[in-house]
């Protein structure tokens, strides 16, 4: 069978063909999705994308599950996972009940379920006040975060602590010997530099937020079971299931280790998992 990754990042499986935004990794195709699906027609057995979808806004997310129907064989599945906003908002309101009653236990709690339902819409720099939440020395939910979200916030807590302590100031000579050396060897710092000669601090800041918001970092939209099944239905797909992390129609799926680790365990527990068929044209 022919496996196709799309928006792998470092979830990959050398059977599969792996493709990314960026390179992460050897054999990884390096493409923007937002331009299409770099294959041709029936090309593929099975489509897959994790934590992709989401970053399409509503009107694309249509366009670019209809390019996975285009490039998947009949009898093809599509797998699609996506943060679950039932699940999300189902835990919104646990914590907002317990909260009014026991707020002593529960007001970390509160803070970080408002995180994970917000943050990524509306975050104005990368990793957000998620990644602040998470940085912090005196973490005081970390148990709680991880059953929520995973090995990859447990990592991400794990490397703060042994974060090293901030480094003394530069004073005003060596700053400006490393503006100069960035503007002769770094283009980016460049540009930049030339950009907030010529616009106002209000404008720049106006233009980084804008890059930021394009960057594909920030969540565009959010999923129910029943609204992403009514999406690929009119994308023309069938027997849509929803699925645990563990099921599919692929065979062996757990294998591959894409959506569980080898010890059986989720690897993003706060996800909706569906799965559809593409009809015999």
């Amino acid at each position: 069978m022919n496996y196709l990754n799309l928006g792998c990042g470092k979830r990959l499986h050398p059977s599969w063909t792996n493709v990314n935004f960026v390179s992460t990794g050897t054999g990884v195709i390096v493409h923007d999705l937002k331009e299409g699906i770099p294959f041709s027609d029936q090309s593929f057995d099975v489509v897959y994308h994790s934590h992709v979808l989401e970053h399409f806004a509503k009107a694309e997310a249509e366009i670019f599950l209809k390019e996975c129907y285009r490039v998947l064989r009949p009898q093809g599945i599509v797998r699609v996972v996506v943060p679950d906003l039932e699940q999300i908002t189902r835990m919104y309101i646990q914590c907002l009940e317990n909260v009014c009653v026991n707020p002593q236990e529960w007001h970390h709690k509160y803070d970080w379920t408002l995180l994970e339902m917000y943050d990524q819409m509306v975050r104005n720099q990368s990793g957000g006040e998620m990644l602040k939440f998470l940085l912090r020395q005196d973490l005081p939910t970390q148990e709680f975060v991880v059953k929520r979200c995973g090995i990859e916030f447990q990592n991400i807590i794990a490397a703060s602590q042994q974060l090293p302590k901030p480094k003394p100031k530069d004073g005003l000579i060596t700053k400006f010997v490393k503006h100069i050396y960035r503007i002769i060897f770094y283009r980016d710092y460049r540009r930049n530099a030339f950009l907030k000669f010529i616009l106002s601090p209000n404008e720049f800041d106006s233009l980084q937020l804008g890059r930021f918001r394009q960057s594909g970092e920030i969540h565009q939209w959010m999923y129910d079971h029943y609204s992403l099944s009514v999406l690929l239905e009119n994308c023309g797909l069938q027997k849509i299931v929803n699925r645990a992390a563990d099921e599919s129609y692929i065979p062996n799926w757990t294998s591959f280790n894409l959506d569980t680790e080898p010890d059986g365990s989720i690897y993003k527990p706060d996800s909706l998992y569906m799965e559809s068929i593409k009809p015999d044209l």
